[in-house]
């Protein structure tokens, strides 16, 4: 028989029989609870309690469940145990015993006696083309007055690249002279301070004092902006330094493109039979002119574009094809950019040139110069500290500037350029040093680091 009693009921039927213990009495029920409005208990705690009788049924319900499951197998294993048909092994994991993991021993360290030895074998790549030979200056068996002359070009590999075809020439250095006094960076003006005033002297002092392979002199006093000297009278100029130096000679004029083919064609003449290198023809100007110039008078053409190979391949062909330039007289210019202001630029195109070259590009197979001189217009290379504000310092200028020089030599170099025109004397003196290192040809360097770090530039 059921009955029904609230809490209350029930204690109170308790109470009432004086019962203290209840024996085999089972109680079930559901429990209900009843909340009035303004008791203060929080909804939240009944859903809550709410959610915690529901999870207690749910575990109580897989209890129900693993019983009956447990059953059922123990009956599974009796009724195949009589049928002799054998039931897989349920196999409880055993718990390893934990291992005892002791710290590796680190093995002594002992200093080698020697470094493994390994053998150098050069990578070598060989290319189908080869660049041509441009031999400047002439001596008095061809013609000339020099007394030395310098062959250019030849490679049939990168520069300073592979050891079984290493160029059989040097790069040379040209150092530039001007016809006038220009104006000149405080670290290079000091060097030529003497002999500002004389070109002639300027290019002895070059190359006597200063170990240069060349002489470039630029003729900027023709220059219509300038004194606008007459080509005829610039010219003598020319005479004078052939007289004092026995190198060859670059000849360069102002850059004006009206009065440049004029100046060139006047110093060709003068020139004849010397082999000198008129520089320099560009596709702004006439450079049909300015190659007849060189055509007819027996000297070499330089070819200055502005960092296009495009525009390179395109002044080649005019040079052979329309003027009939030989082959072993054009060396090009693709154009110096200093460090910090394009040089990665400049490495590149030259870079294109010289590698489609010796592929077989015939029109670009050619020599190529570097007006290296143009790193003195960047700023950090002569000016005396940095113009910013708050900027950090550069450094005495008297060293900035050089470095900026052989830096931006050493790179080209590597980009394969085989003349330089330069200005510094110890810019000069170093490119010479590390090219010849790197040739094979300078087998020691400066013995003492300090005398390196502290000496006078």
């Amino acid at each position: 028989m059921a009955r029904k009693f609230t809490i209350e009921e029930f204690f109170e039927t308790l109470k009432k029989y004086n019962v203290e213990e209840l024996e085999g009495v089972r109680i079930e029920g559901d429990l209900e609870i009843e909340i009035e409005p303004g008791s203060g208990i929080d909804a939240n705690l009944i859903n809550a309690v709410a959610m915690l009788s529901n999870y207690m049924q749910l575990i109580q319900e897989f209890g129900n469940f693993l019983y009956h499951a447990n059953m059922a197998l123990s009956y599974l294993q009796r009724l195949s145990s009589a049928l002799g048909i054998q039931m897989p092994l349920v196999v409880q994991p055993q718990v390893q015993p934990a291992v005892e993991v002791k710290p590796e021993k680190i093995p002594e360290f002992k200093i080698p006696e020697k470094l493994i030895s390994a053998k150098f074998e050069p990578y070598k790549v060989e290319y189908p083309g080869k660049i041509e030979e441009v031999t400047l200056g002439a001596t008095r068996a061809d013609g000339g007055t020099r007394e030395t002359t310098v062959t250019i070009g030849g490679e049939k590999s990168l520069a300073f690249y592979t050891f079984d075809a290493m160029n059989e020439y040097m790069p040379a250095i040209a150092i530039d002279v001007f016809d006038r006094k220009p104006m000149l960076a405080k670290a290079v003006r000091e060097h030529y301070q003497d002999v500002l005033e004389d070109p002639a002297e300027w290019a002895k002092k070059a190359v006597k004092e200063f170990n240069a392979d060349l002489v470039t002199i630029h003729l900027i006093s023709t220059d219509p902006m300038l004194e606008d000297t007459p080509a005829s009278e610039a010219v003598k100029v020319i005479e004078d330094i052939l007289q004092a130096v026995k190198v060859p000679l670059i000849i360069g004029g102002s850059g004006n493109k009206e009065k440049d083919p004029e100046v060139l064609e006047k110093a060709a003449e003068v020139t004849e039979g010397e082999r000198v290198m008129l520089a320099s023809a560009t596709l702004d100007m006439d450079w049909e002119r300015i190659g007849n110039a060189a055509k007819n008078h027996g000297h070499v053409i330089l070819s200055w574009t502005q960092m296009d190979i495009n525009n390179q391949k395109t002044l080649n062909r005019y040079l052979l094809k329309r003027v009939g330039i030989d082959r072993n007289s054009l060396v090009m210019d693709p154009t110096t950019a200093a460090l910090g202001y394009g040089l990665d630029y400049a490495y590149t195109n030259m870079e294109r040139i010289r590698i489609s070259g010796l592929k077989g590009d015939t029109d670009l197979n050619f020599p190529m110069s570097s007006g290296t001189t143009n790193a003195w217009g960047a700023r950090e290379a002569w000016m005396i500290d940095s113009p910013i504000e708050g900027d950090t310092p550069w450094g005495p200028r008297e060293l900035r500037g050089p470095i900026w020089e052989i830096v931006t030599g050493m790179t080209l170099a590597l980009a394969g350029v085989d003349l330089f025109m330069m200005m510094h004397p110890g810019a000069v003196a170093v490119l010479k040093e590390w090219m010849g290192m790197l040739q094979g040809i300078v087998k020691e360097s400066i013995e003492n680091v300090d005398d390196w770090i502290t000496m006078e530039v």
